[in-house]
């Protein structure tokens, strides 16, 4: 029997833990920037080679944000709306 698959995610508290549930939001790092994991301009920027070096996983919204990132303006326009309102 194999052990389940962990996936690390990004807690509320900004570290790092271990989940055997994926991720449903993608962020990064260094622009503490979080968004749908099928975002077209994270896509565009993992195709050229950059942005997975600073690739994080979030649970939800809600962690995202208590972490300290800030909704993508391009796959996350009502979210990114709010926020900089």
């Amino acid at each position: 029997m194999t052990s389940p698959r962990r996936y690390k995610l990004i807690g509320a508290d900004g570290r790092p833990y271990e989940s055997v549930v994926a991720g449903t939001l993608g962020g990064n790092r260094s622009t503490k920037v979080y968004g749908r994991l099928d975002c077209p301009t994270a896509l565009r920027h993992i195709a050229r080679g950059g942005y997975v070096a600073n690739r994080v996983f979030f649970a939800d919204e809600r962690t995202a944000r208590a972490a300290g990132y800030r909704p993508c303006a391009r796959c996350l326009p009502d979210e990114y709306a709010a926020w900089k309102a």
